[in-house]
């Protein structure tokens, strides 16, 4: 491997970088956009069944908003429960946008080194062609920096195309995920607004 990287060249360098940043992104993402944790089962019963009968206190409003985004999105809404149905509804959305974009952290960096991964192989790819023309003399090529040129060119086009590809799969997955999980807190939170307002009978 260190053959391959000394092969490459320097312009390898920022590859090996950004696919360092990458795995670790990719790898963070998979730890926090799991449903489990971004919206977990059984929240929205436990907070209706605790609202029978009685208004939500602060702590219950703290537990709640600490408990996971959709629970961010639910603890806005019971901090205005008092309020009208159009008011609560506002404070459910402010927050849900909040909570959208937490969840979208780190995915517009990713998509960054999706997109300027195979720029960088080609950065590469022409340092590359510059070392095998300036292996051409007058008197014929050196095959020595020839070779090294071709090397440059190859391997940091394959390694550029390497570190994009896997990088925009998961950017794509991740933005897809994260609309699921939107999607999902939107209906929560309208089942609860519609609950609490006596519009809609809790199951």
């Amino acid at each position: 491997m260190f053959d391959i990287i000394r092969a490459a060249g320097w312009p390898i360098w920022p590859l090996i970088a950004a696919s360092v940043i990458a795995v670790a992104l990719i790898i963070e993402r998979l730890a926090s956009l799991r449903r489990s944790k971004v919206v977990p089962e059984a929240l929205l019963e436990s907070i209706l069944t605790d609202l029978k009968g009685k208004q939500p206190d602060p702590d219950m409003i703290r537990r709640v908003a600490a408990h996971s985004p959709l629970g961010r999105v639910f603890a806005a809404g019971l901090r205005n429960v008092r309020s009208t149905r159009e008011v609560m509804k506002e404070a459910i959305e402010e927050e849900g946008r909040a909570v959208a974009h937490f969840l979208e952290r780190y995915l517009n960096t990713l998509g960054t080194i999706a997109a300027a991964a195979p720029l960088m192989g080609l950065f590469g790819t022409v340092v590359g062609m510059i070392e095998i023309f300036g292996s051409q003399t007058a008197t014929g090529s050196n095959p020595q920096q020839l070779a090294s040129g071709i090397s440059i060119a190859l391997y940091n086009t394959g390694f550029g195309l390497l570190v994009a590809i896997p990088a925009l799969i998961f950017h794509r997955y991740f933005r897809g995920r994260v609309d699921d999980f939107v999607v999902d807190m939107e209906q929560q939170a309208v089942k609860l607004v519609e609950v609490v307002h006596g519009e809609r009978a809790a199951k």
